[in-house]
């Protein structure tokens, strides 16, 4: 079979498959509560990014409730920083910050393939509430020299270790 006789190109197909999959997800974890993933969620940020935290980033973060969504996957994560970790919280009152983006765009942005300026501009990525916390969010993650979604950092064993170092330290799995 030719080329010109195949009715989609490979990226097409892909972007196919990667749509259906996505609106799978979507429909299995909407079904999901909400707070079980944020515990998760905080947990994964304490493994990678807690420690990389400059102190003047802890103290402005000190309480302020953030939430992120996942547009694509209908999922939202609520969560803050308390002194020393971050600690999933339920929807309660007002959120200081919103952060919303399609999971294929976190996932760019997360691995440093794509700028979260770029995303914002293009509206994939937005921000919503407290500007100033949004701008200390985004300028933090730039500035870090770490790449969050290292596979080697995730693998099981990497992570198995994380966790047992934070649970022996008395910071396991903060709820």
């Amino acid at each position: 079979m030719s080329d010109t006789s195949r009715p989609f190109s490979d990226t097409q197909v892909w972007e196919r498959r990667r749509a259906a999959v996505t609106r799978l997800a979507a429909q299995v974890l909407a079904r999901l509560p909400a707070y079980p993933g944020s515990l998760l969620l905080v947990e994964a940020l304490n493994l990678l990014l807690a420690r990389h935290l400059p102190s003047d980033t802890r103290t402005l973060l000190e309480g302020r409730k953030l939430r992120l969504c996942v547009h694509d996957l209908q999922l939202r994560f609520d969560f803050q920083w308390t002194s020393t970790h971050f600690a999933a919280c339920r929807h309660e009152g007002e959120l200081d910050l919103t952060i919303g983006a399609a999971s294929h765009d976190l996932m760019l942005l997360l691995r440093r393939m794509e700028d979260p300026d770029t995303l914002f501009f293009n509206r994939r990525l937005q921000l919503e509430g407290d500007t100033e916390l949004g701008l200390l969010v985004k300028n933090t993650l730039d500035a870090m020299e770490i790449e969050l979604l290292d596979p080697r950092r995730l693998s099981p064993l990497n992570a198995w270790m994380l966790l047992k170092r934070r649970v022996a330290a008395g910071i396991g799995l903060q709820v």
